[in-house]
């Protein structure tokens, strides 16, 4: 299968190739050429590092364009523009670090104005606002670098390293190398503009699609014609459905509720929900027998028309496009794991089944089907039950957090509080959220990082007209988590160049750290003896849930490769067999029950591509930090990690808590603590 997966990616690539414009080829220059340039500047400089010479004139010719030059002109290029002293050399990496932060801040800045209308709610959606919202001010950006030459003086003086190289070398290398490193990272790609921008625009339709996907509730009916949600309650596909079943847990009504959830989730992944029901107030819908009513009365009422995987198609068509660009890494799912994540999709995957199919999953279900007293049922993927907040009535909760955030404003005033809570000081904490600025979502809420010093960071959660619900809270504290891991690994950083974190699994952990505290800063304290291996439980079990739902989306990947010119009706179909494969593999043992395709219902799939597995990998980083961080000062630790920057995982890991990420840790932890709940 890895054969002609590999195959058909190569013939992908070699019929992109017919696409280039002359203009676009990169490449162009001779071997000779490049050999002759590397002799004439170590000839010029007799005191050379000739590795860093080798690669950094390698690299800059495997991007020359013909636009750019004759043979003769890289050569020249390349002689006047090697930096061999290290003095201006440095000299050169803090003259380059200080414009890109002019640049990529104020173009991150206006992406973040010119996206509001469509990710803040703040009424109807114009065309207007599609139109800008798509609108990539990014999109010229690099090319624009290699027209100007900087992109190639940045190259040749700053050469990439390798994954295996950062691997070998990261853990030796002074924040100083390691930033060197990173300038290295800047330019491997050449991607036309035209790309770049219908990737944008193709994204901003994606998302506009998802944040607008809303079910209205209290329309639902059961078979017997009865509504079991409130009149007003509108849940977002597929957040809100799954924390809204979450919230039943413990309820006695609960099941009932939950059921009809699944089953709404199960028409959205078959596309069988009729399209007037999408976020249709004036309709009511079974979704058990799908059929639609209005004014009482029965209607002929159209499936939604495979509109879900379109989106997902045109996706994976934007973003391929870009694969004879990108030497280094010429798939998207390469970009995806070795350039963004750093680490490939072998290892990831063999870590996730590592988790799912070891013998503990059994046991923590069996403890589940005992607590809940019946059988488990696919969507107790998302039990939540280990929660404090499962014994606690969602009403209880939607009334304290309601009562305490009836707006942004009083959200936003209430931040510095909270990470005194957490024990930074009172310094410390206004520092941190006056970088940050609170927004309600038009979607389901996110995270939005600065890229200069001097501009703020975005936390976005649905706020209604009455006030934040505990759903909006909960995911607020989840943000808050991200911002101020984007706050300090922006501002406390040794250089500018590695702001942020080796890969987003690591943002991840931080928001799933403070979201797990989230009713202590309800002033809901938990005094159970039992929290601990409570806690270890439902990250064990998140952990579950989530792994299996990315092992999908890359195997989804996988075959979109191997089959790049699918219909959406195939990629439906593919979709829904891959899900219940990796269900009946890892799931179905644990479960009882077969062919469920629950493993595809995440929007995360439609509009974040490949972006899934950074949650259960955020889980694993998230329990060996806090695990770590027992006895130790939890803000003290948070500046000292998150101020590291980006670094390779696996180094930043080791200097964080002196081990690499496993599974084990959390593997263990979940074996005592069903050992000790059974006790």
């Amino acid at each position: 299968m890895k054969h002609s997966i590999l195959l058909c990616v190569a013939t992908v690539l070699m019929l992109s190739a017919c696409t280039f414009s002359p203009d676009e080829r990169t490449g162009v220059i001779s071997q000779q050429t490049v050999q002759q340039t590397i002799d004439a500047i170590k000839d010029l400089h007799p005191n050379h590092d000739a590795v860093r010479i080798e690669r950094g004139v390698t690299q800059a010719a495997s991007l020359w364009m013909r636009s750019d030059g004759s043979d003769s002109d890289f050569k020249q290029f390349c002689i006047d523009n090697f930096v061999n002293d290290e003095a201006e050399r440095k000299a050169l990496f803090l003259n380059l670090s200080e414009n890109f932060e002019l640049l990529f801040g104020y173009f991150n800045r206006l992406t973040v104005k010119l996206r509001e209308p469509i990710h803040l709610d703040r009424g109807e959606v114009s065309t207007v606002d599609m139109i800008m919202g798509g609108f990539n001010v990014w999109a010229h950006l690099t090319n624009d670098m290699f027209a100007n030459k900087i992109a190639f003086i940045t190259i040749l003086n700053f050469p990439p390293y390798t994954l295996d190289e950062k691997k070998e070398f990261g853990d030796d290398w002074t924040s100083h190398q390691w930033a060197y490193a990173r300038m290295g990272d800047m330019f491997t790609s050449r991607v036309p503009a035209r790309i770049l921008q219908n990737i944008s625009e193709t994204n901003a339709a994606v998302s506009q699609y998802i944040a607008e996907y809303n079910i209205m509730m209290g329309h639902l009916l059961n078979n017997e014609g009865e509504t079991l949600f409130p009149e007003r309650l509108r849940l977002i596909s597929h957040w809100g459905l799954r924390d809204e079943l979450r919230t039943y847990y413990g309820n006695p009504d609960g099941l009932e509720r939950q059921e009809m959830i699944y089953q709404v989730m199960r028409r959205i992944i078959a596309q069988e929900i009729p399209q007037i029901v999408i976020n249709n107030p004036d309709v009511q819908w079974n979704p058990f027998s799908n059929v639609v009513y209005q004014n009482g009365v029965a209607i002929d009422a159209k499936p939604e028309p495979n509109v879900r995987y379109q989106h997902f198609l045109n996706n994976f068509k934007a973003l391929s496009s870009q694969d004879p660009y990108s030497p280094l890494h010429p798939t998207f799912i390469q970009r995806a794991f070795d350039g963004e994540r750093e680490f490939s999709l072998e290892e990831v995957r063999a870590m996730f089944v590592e988790l799912v199919s070891s013998p503990q999953v059994k046991k923590v279900g069996a403890l589940i089907e005992q607590r809940l007293g019946r059988d488990l049922q696919p969507f107790d993927i998302w039990y939540d039950g280990f929660q404090a907040r499962s014994a606690i009535p969602q009403e209880v909760l939607d009334a304290t957090t309601r009562r305490l955030f009836p707006d942004r404003d009083a959200f936003q005033a209430a931040l510095p509080g909270m990470l005194i809570h957490f024990g930074f000081s009172p310094a410390e904490a206004e520092r941190i959220t006056s970088k940050i600025h609170v927004d309600a979502s038009r979607g389901a809420g996110h995270a939005w990082r600065a890229m200069m010093r001097g501009d703020q960071a975005r936390l976005r959660t649905r706020i209604g007209a009455d006030g934040m619900d505990y759903k909006g809270f909960n995911i607020a504290i989840h943000e808050l988590g991200h911002n101020v891991e984007q706050v300090i690994s922006l501002h406390d950083i040794d250089y500018y160049i590695l702001y942020g974190i080796p890969n987003v699994a690591f943002t991840e952990a931080l928001a799933f750290a403070y979201q797990r505290r989230d009713l202590e800063l309800l002033g809901i304290v938990c005094n159970n003896p039992d929290a601990e291996y409570l806690r270890a439980l439902h990250s064990f079990w998140a952990s579950y849930e989530i792994m299996g739902v990315s092992l999908v989306d890359m195997a989804v990947w996988e075959w979109l490769y191997a089959n790049p010119n699918a219909t959406a009706q195939q990629l439906k179909e593919n979709v829904i067999r891959i899900a219940k494969e990796v269900w009946n593999d890892f799931f179905a043992p644990v479960f009882g029950v077969k062919d469920s395709p629950i493993l595809s219902i995440y929007s995360h799939a439609i509009t974040n591509p490949l972006y899934l597995s950074h949650y259960p990998m955020g889980r694993v980083i998230e329990f060996q930090l806090l695990e770590y961080w027992q006895d130790k000062c939890f803000a003290e630790e948070t500046l000292r990690v998150f101020s590291m920057g980006r670094l390779s995982p696996q180094t930043w890991m080791r200097r964080a808590v002196g081990s690499e990420i496993s599974v084990q840790p959390m593997i263990r932890a979940a074996d005592e603590a069903v050992k000790a709940m059974r006790r």
